[in-house]
């Protein structure tokens, strides 16, 4: 893969070869990818002798606290202070699975952006809008994992460096980011990288065990509810949308990462081409955005929603009520009438 060039991988070494303290960061709200992504890279240059800390910016889901290396995460939320500290002292900051610092939430943007370390971007989302020193950036792949997998390899004189552990974590993120390669997912590479990971120790079926049969009571419940009462389907526009308000997720005690998913679900059914999910948080709204086929969710969550994402994945938070907030996205629908027709 052309990104990941010769002169990228030697300005890395020669940083790796001046630091001590490695920081890595990741988005607010990190599934898969990001800890997977964050993990593989911990993982990798903690056994290199490398001081390395993990910094998330609030909880990540209770069905990857399996994961090697999970239990060392700073959790900025509850230790806000040692994640800045940690930014301030790194020599080498790795920023994973986001393209701008502002993903990592209004409390963390300002310290990434001041940290004086060295900044190196793997990401697989368009448009970087941050001065990275090295940049490893493309949207045509699988996952962020995908990515950390390659740089790895390249940098590695001895392909012994990249053990099972590590493995074990850019695996999570390439199933999770792909639905068990369900989308997006159209690479021969990526299929190439599966097969070595599993050559390096993984077990598949232990994983998927590990991240989709190890649900809380509560995940379950929540999308009982939003399959049988909360979901609409407005064939016209070939589109679905489900929702969860504020007192749904307190009635069913939900934890984080319970939605993870949820979303993709309003695809599932025959001849709907856009789907959104909309969840109400304090003050704001969480809202998902997923589609197939050519119709772009990460031009339709930036133009209406201050959001963006994929072509066909996409993400917006919007400070509206929920009422309100989905009037409006019916509204904005009727501009893409012609495009979400089926053929």
């Amino acid at each position: 893969m052309r990104l990941i060039t010769k002169s990228k991988i030697e300005q890395l070494r020669r940083q790796l070869s001046e630091a001590q303290k490695i920081a890595i960061i990741s988005h607010y709200n990190p599934d898969g990818d990001a800890v997977g992504s964050s993990l593989a890279l911990y993982q990798y240059f903690k056994n290199e002798g490398y001081h390395v800390r993990v910094i998330l910016p609030n909880p990540f889901p209770q069905f990857l606290e399996w994961m090697p290396g999970s239990e060392d995460i700073i959790i900025a939320d509850a230790h806000f202070k040692e994640a800045t500290k940690t930014l301030k002292e790194a020599d080498l900051l790795f920023v994973v699975d986001m393209n701008a610092a502002h993903r990592s939430g209004k409390a963390l943007e300002q310290p990434i952006i001041d940290s004086p370390a060295f900044k190196v971007l793997i990401d697989h989302h368009i448009c970087p809008s941050f001065d990275f020193k090295v940049q490893f950036s493309t949207p045509n792949t699988t996952s962020t994992c995908e990515l950390v997998y390659l740089v790895l390899d390249k940098l590695s004189d001895d392909k012994a460096k990249i053990t099972k552990e590590v493995a074990e974590c850019i695996y999570v993120g390439m199933i999770t980011d792909t639905g068990s390669l369900s989308y997006a997912c159209n690479h021969p590479i990526t299929y190439q990288i599966l097969s070595k990971l599993m050559k390096l120790g993984v077990d598949a079926e232990t994983i998927h065990r590990n991240v989709y049969d190890n649900y809380e009571e509560s995940r379950i419940k929540l999308l009982g509810l939003c399959l049988s009462q909360r979901l609409t389907l407005m064939h016209e526009f070939s589109t679905s949308y489900m929702y969860l308000t504020l007192k749904d997720l307190k009635d069913n005690q939900y934890k984080i990462g319970d939605t993870e998913g949820f979303v993709n679900y309003g695809l599932s059914m025959k001849n709907m081409l856009f789907t959104a999910f909309f969840i109400e948080r304090e003050n704001k709204i969480r809202i998902s955005f997923r589609s197939k086929g050519n119709f772009d969710v990460n031009l339709f969550a930036r133009n209406h929603f201050n959001g963006g994402g994929h072509k066909n994945a996409s993400a917006a938070f919007y400070y509206d009520t929920l009422e309100n907030t989905i009037q409006y996205f019916k509204e904005v629908l009727k501009q893409y009438e012609k495009q979400l027709q089926l053929k």
